[in-house]
């Protein structure tokens, strides 16, 4: 772990913003978030060089280097290497390992399969590939498309059932974590988490990036209550 000067800042990498979103892509906004909620200060910048590549987003700063594709992600990094820690006293509590189970299984889920499957490409070619030649983005779509349906064990027999189980899932969790937030800013303690950051980043993804459908249609059920925390 490379030690990190407390006067050195902090720079955010990202994919471009879209959709009225400080960054559109699913993956690095809920570490925008996280920041944000931590209110350490940063920088942004914007990485679309290599539109397929696993270690975006990272954090740097000076030496220090946080990937997305090391030890469990941006966040778990920041919070092992003694930079930003929200989810402290957090990680023993049964229920908020639970709520962040079901947010990162059954609505990443959804979400994948909105953007890759159940749409019409659009979001996610504004997403991933904005400064490539069409035909370029167009093969790297077609590739991650095959990819996710095989993550998502979806085959040309099985699709309409698949679909059917991805969104009642959905919908499951979208209730279980209404009911949790009720009328509060935070999910746990009025005080924000990284479960906090993960869930309003897949609201405002799913709400702004994507067009009506059924998964749009189960996010409003949290809608109100996830914004309360911005």
């Amino acid at each position: 772990m490379e030690q990190v000067n407390e006067r050195e800042d902090f720079t955010l990498v990202t994919r471009k913003p879209y959709f009225g979103l400080p960054t559109a892509c699913p993956i690095c906004l809920p570490v925008y978030i996280y920041l944000k909620f931590a209110r350490l200060p940063f920088h942004l910048a914007f990485n679309s060089t290599y539109p397929d590549s696993d270690i975006i987003p990272y954090v740097e700063s000076g030496t220090y280097v946080a990937c997305n594709n090391e030890n469990g992600g941006v966040i778990e990094c920041l919070k092992k290497d003694g930079i930003v820690d929200l989810d402290n006293g957090y990680q023993s509590v049964p229920e908020w390992i639970s709520m962040k189970a079901l947010i990162s299984s059954w609505l990443e889920e959804a979400l994948i399969y909105e953007l890759w499957v159940g749409s019409d490409g659009n979001s996610v070619r504004k997403i991933y590939y904005p400064d490539l030649a069409w035909p370029i983005g167009k093969v790297l779509f077609l590739q991650q498309v095959r990819t996710v349906k095989q993550q998502l064990g979806i085959t040309k027999e099985n699709s309409d059932r698949r679909e059917e189980e991805i969104y009642n899932r959905a919908s499951i969790a979208y209730r279980a974590l209404s009911t949790r937030l009720g009328e509060e800013s935070f999910l746990f303690e009025n005080r924000p988490s990284s479960v906090d950051a993960i869930l309003l980043a897949h609201v405002l993804v799913t709400l702004h990036a994507l067009p009506v459908s059924c998964l749009t249609n189960c996010t409003l059920s949290v809608y109100i209550g996830s914004l309360r925390s911005i």
